[in-house]
């Protein structure tokens, strides 16, 4: 298993419009091709105005079927259509983790 961990940078004072689009238009096909999110969240303190998920995936080769199956989606090209037109996104980091032996995922 690997995990794909996700951290978006948001502009400030967009956190909310940006989590409304992303729950309407990209959260539905995420669900339908990543399927397995382990959690998404906001931040409270620290680094703000960020936002955090993780995806749970078998393999490097189970990431990139389903991410490309997801991007090939016409929804998924509406949604990046809709969230460059808000402009809230500063920056995005991936970063894919390997849980240790002793890992509980």
């Amino acid at each position: 298993m690997i995990v794909d961990h996700r951290t978006y940078t948001i502009r400030p004072g967009q956190v909310a419009a940006w989590l409304a689009l992303y729950k309407e238009f990209a959260w539905p096909l995420q669900q339908k091709y990543l399927q397995r999110c382990l959690g998404f969240y906001t931040s409270a303190d620290g680094r703000l105005n960020t936002v955090i998920h993780l995806w749970a995936y078998d393999s490097m080769a189970d990431r990139e079927t389903r991410r490309a199956a997801m991007a090939a989606d016409p929804g998924w090209k509406l949604y990046m259509e809709k969230s460059a037109a808000l402009g809230a996104l500063v920056a995005q980091e991936t970063t894919i983790l390997t849980p240790t032996d002793f890992s509980l995922a």
